[in-house]
């Protein structure tokens, strides 16, 4: 049973009974890297006495910028040994986002990666007047920086050193004082439907989530997991830094962003957590390269899909699996499964998770039939992970089983369905409050209770069903309701599309939908087909990929009660981007805002025009603004030749 105390103390026992055990390996300009937990220990202890030298004391705040790398880890790690608390901001924040955070999380100092977040530190520290210092652990292009305020990681680091020469007993004096109680993490939310929030996270919080996972999955120590998804969200906060250290994980950092799945591959990794976007794009990766195959390799990758169809998704299913099947199961592995695997580097995963939002179950058969045993996990920052899909038998259409708390996180997890449809939940290590916001906090509960803002709906077995979040569920002037996001991850498992916004409200009578085309798929398809464009503007309006899209949405549809069918789209004539306010940083669409910028192409959707003239405006790499001007075609969609109503949509 895990110990409930904090993450530096259990660090500390760890680097004590297992210091050679490999903890952290990150490969840098091209070599892998490994640090045993003693050099973990020894980084963080160095770092945390510089900081304490340098003024950090007990109940402060620590901000964090940049990408999945060892530094980011000893950071945290550091500030949590001191009684701090920390807030990771997502690397690709514009400066006015990484102000609020700064501001709101009252953050002393921010420790940054590179020259890049360096640049906007000290444009927001002029807005921050709290933030003391810069310290920055990447030095790449740094050596004309002169500023007071600025330090170098590996001076910390030295500052620390010295100290721990003076007061050899001081760290481990500093980390015994720590609570299980204590504030670990500030974790923001994405911010959809105003400004971001910081819920509260305890060291208890994180003891007992992990429990939760380690008992529905049954994580053995040494995995090799992958760090990818930024610390900004919780669920990386939860594998990669508390698991990491519980279990323990060998945690491993890519190179960069862009040699992710080439890490992968080198690593064959056991455990990994996608959001459902980063799922769908290794979905549409498979899907994109059999574009180019010539026509015999595709019948043969057609022929191996299946045949991993009629086993392994059948078997999931709780059907029988036919004697064929099964005889051509070792061929369709040596030809087609094993390879893709390969090509994924998925030869090794025993514990694939896909958290963060809903995704279309198409997504997860396709992974399963080539035997990746995804799993879908499910939960709320306020109130930890709640449900997993557990065991060889599951339904895809739900969120999974009820996880077990920790004994000593509070009570049994327990949960209800309001009259109005909304998930309400309590037990385990409930929610502490959003930081400085109580009346926000007060408004998420009632008796005792966390509202969870989801509408779900209850399977026969007594499993639940993800709907929709209860402020998105949607209402027609037929008085028809809808949830949007369940027909969105549908659309989104084509590899054609990469984000659609669903329309339809008391004002209309029918749904219509905003498509952001993928813009590397179909300029691949385009290209195959000879059909010439220029920008993503004019391959988005072409013709061609408006029939494109028509077909695809046409598929969808087939599956759809009446009520829940697109019947107009257009295509978005740029690609939606976090840094113009379009998309959260986990990539969720910010539905009012969207709504409010392309207005005029709304209304042209529901006016039965052919076409709508917008001008938006764009902010470019280096900060410029500009405008975009586009004439943007509004398409029909054919109405369905056949139907077969959908159980899940119609308990909406």
């Amino acid at each position: 049973m895990l110990a409930m105390k904090t993450l530096p103390q259990h660090l500390v026992e760890r680097a004590r009974t297992d210091p050679g055990r490999v903890a952290q390996r990150h490969k840098y300009r091209g070599i892998w890297r490994e640090f045993s937990f003693d050099d973990v220990l020894t980084n963080v202890r160095e770092f945390a006495l510089g900081l304490h030298a340098m003024g950090l004391r007990r109940g402060e705040t620590l901000a964090v910028i940049g990408e999945n790398e060892p530094e980011h880890f000893w950071s945290e790690f550091a500030a949590q040994a001191l009684g701090a608390k920390v807030v990771s901001l997502y690397p690709d924040l514009t400066v006015d986002e990484v102000q609020y955070l700064v501001n709101d999380s009252e953050s002393v100092y921010l420790v940054a990666q590179d020259q890049e977040q360096v640049d906007k530190a000290f444009v927001v520290m002029a807005g921050a007047p709290g933030l003391r210092a810069v310290i920055y652990w990447d030095d790449t292009g740094m050596w004309s920086y002169r500023q007071q305020a600025l330090k170098p990681f590996t001076e910390v680091q030295a500052l620390g050193r010295a100290l721990h020469a003076e007061q050899p007993g001081l760290f481990e004096e500093l980390v015994g004082a720590g609570n299980a109680d204590d504030i670990a993490v500030l974790s923001y939310t994405s911010g959809t439907t105003g400004r971001p929030k910081g819920v509260i996270i305890t060291h208890r919080y994180l003891i007992d989530n992990v429990h939760r996972v380690i008992e529905a999955t049954g994580a053995k120590p040494g995995m090799e997991y992958l760090s990818y998804i930024a610390p900004a969200w919780v669920t990386e906060q939860l594998f990669a830094f508390s698991m990491g250290v519980l279990v323990p994980l060998v945690v491993n950092f890519p190179e960069g962003p862009e040699q992710v799945l080439e890490n992968i591959r080198e690593l064959a990794v056991e455990v990994m957590v996608f959001a459902p976007r980063q799922w769908e794009s290794l979905a549409a990766t498979l899907q994109a390269r059999m574009f180019d195959a010539d026509p015999w390799r595709r019948r043969i990758y057609d022929w191996g899909i299946e045949i991993g169809r009629q086993v392994h998704v059948a078997r999931l299913d709780g059907k029988p699996v036919s004697a064929s099947a099964r005889a051509l199961l070792p061929l369709a592995e040596a030809l087609v499964l094993r390879p893709l695997r390969d090509q994924l580097g998925l030869t090794r995963i025993k514990i694939a998770v896909c958290g963060g939002s809903t995704m279309a179950p198409d997504v997860f058969r396709l992974f399963h039939a080539i035997g990746v045993p995804l799993r879908n996990i499910y939960g709320a920052t306020e109130i930890g992970l709640l449900t997993l899909h557990q065991g060889e038998r599951f339904d895809l259409e739900t969120v999974g089983h009820w996880l077990t708390a920790h004994p000593e996180g509070g009570a049994p997890l327990e949960w209800k369905v309001s009259e109005e449809g909304e998930l309400l939940v309590r037990g385990g290590s409930f929610f502490q409050g959003y930081w400085r916001r109580d009346d926000k906090t007060q408004e998420r509960l009632r008796e005792g209770w966390y509202l969870s803002g989801d509408a779900v709906s209850v399977t026969t077995s007594g499993e639940l069903v993800f709907l929709e979040r209860t402020s998105d569920m949607r209402q027609l002037s037929t008085g028809e309701r809808f949830p949007p996001q369940f027909i969105e991850t549908r659309l989104r498992f084509s590899p054609f599309i990469k984000d659609i916004m669903t329309l339809g409200d008391e004002r209309r009578e029918y749904i219509g939908a905003l498509i952001n085309i993928d813009q590397g798929v179909v300029s691949r398809w385009a290209e195959d087909r000879n059909i010439g464009f220029s920008t993503f503007t004019d391959l988005s309006q072409k013709p061609e990929i408006a029939e494109l899209i028509r077909t695809e949405i046409e598929r969808v549809n087939r599956f759809l009660p009446e009520n829940a069918r697109v019947r107009r789209f257009a295509n978005f004539p740029k690609e939606l981007d976090p840094d113009e306010g379009e998309l959260t940083r986990t990539r969720k669409l910010r539905r009012e805002f969207l709504e409010e910028r392309y207005g005029a192409l709304i209304e042209g959707l529901y006016a039965g025009v052919p076409q709508v003239h917008l001008e938006i405006p764009v902010t470019y790499q280096d900060g410029r603004k500009g405008m975009l001007a586009a004439t943007v075609a509004l398409h029909e969609v054919a109405a369905p030749v056949t139907v077969r109503r959908d159980p899940i949509t119609e308990r909406a």
